[in-house]
């Protein structure tokens, strides 16, 4: 077991990434909007990975912790597309999806792309925290208010405090228009692989019916849904992260014992 880390070019642009070598399943972090890889849960599964000699690769999207490229310029497509290319250049074997909100929604379209490309086999499982798919149509623009509406078609941009740093959330009129090309919350989601989503009830970001709702979009049977009755969006206490680590045993003997 050794631990890496490098750049990988794309689109003219270098993505930053670290990786733990190890047995597969090779364990992928996804992160969330404007967060990065080196967050509690994704060190907390690197430090599993390399406990248990399981493989474990983390990196930015563009416009994102260590990565090249402006965040203004992201678009579901472009980090989606970005994903991809990580999988191809710096993953082999079985992989398990970790996405974590904004995460969730690029690992089910990364489902979608490999399924649609006959690569389907690649993705052995997913586990998604606090999952975000649609967030642009279900979550965003039908609150935005009238006034909101005008000064994003004015500018192009629609700012939105958080209380997770000090700069407002950017979205952008090519981030909403992005996003609608590609939902997945419209009919049925094939993931030909096991599913574990982990949702909290105190969510202030992500309704825990949305988890809801993509669980009945899964055919699949071997679909969990755990909900957390006090969760937040985070999931970064102490025992949220330890029911990930249970989450992440449970996914490699589904994976190893189909």
């Amino acid at each position: 077991m050794s631990k890496e880390s490098g750049q990988l070019s794309f689109d003219e642009v270098a993505i930053a990434w670290r990786r733990v070598t190890g047995a597969s399943p090779t364990f992928v972090w996804l992160g969330g909007f404007r967060s990065d890889m080196m967050g509690t849960k994704a060190q907390a599964i690197s430090d599993y990975c390399g406990t248990t000699g399981r493989a474990f690769l983390r990196f930015d999207y563009s416009g994102h912790g260590e990565s090249g490229g402006a965040f203004e310029d992201g678009t579901i497509s472009k980090w989606l597309s970005e994903t991809l290319a990580v999988l191809d250049e710096l993953t082999d074997g079985p992989l398990i999806l970790v996405g974590s909100s904004m995460g969730g929604w690029i690992a089910l379209r990364a489902v979608q792309e490999m399924a649609a490309a006959n690569r389907s086999g690649r993705i052995a499982g997913l586990i998604l925290l606090a999952p975000a798919p649609d967030f642009t149509a279900r979550m965003l623009e039908h609150e935005l208010t009238g006034e909101e509406k005008a000064v994003l078609e004015k500018t192009g941009r629609h700012e939105v405090p958080t209380p997770y740093g000090p700069d407002p959330n950017v979205f952008t009129r090519a981030l909403f228009d992005d996003g609608e090309k590609n939902r997945v919350l419209t009919g049925p989601i094939d993931t030909h692989c096991p599913v574990h989503i982990i949702q909290g009830m105190n969510d202030p970001d992500v309704p825990w019916q949305t988890a809801q709702d993509l669980m009945e979009r899964l055919p699949s049977d071997d679909v969990t849904l755990t909900y957390v009755k006090d969760g937040d969006h985070r999931l970064s206490r102490e025992q949220d992260i330890a029911l990930l680590l249970r989450v992440c045993d449970i996914m490699v003997e589904q994976v190893e014992n189909p």
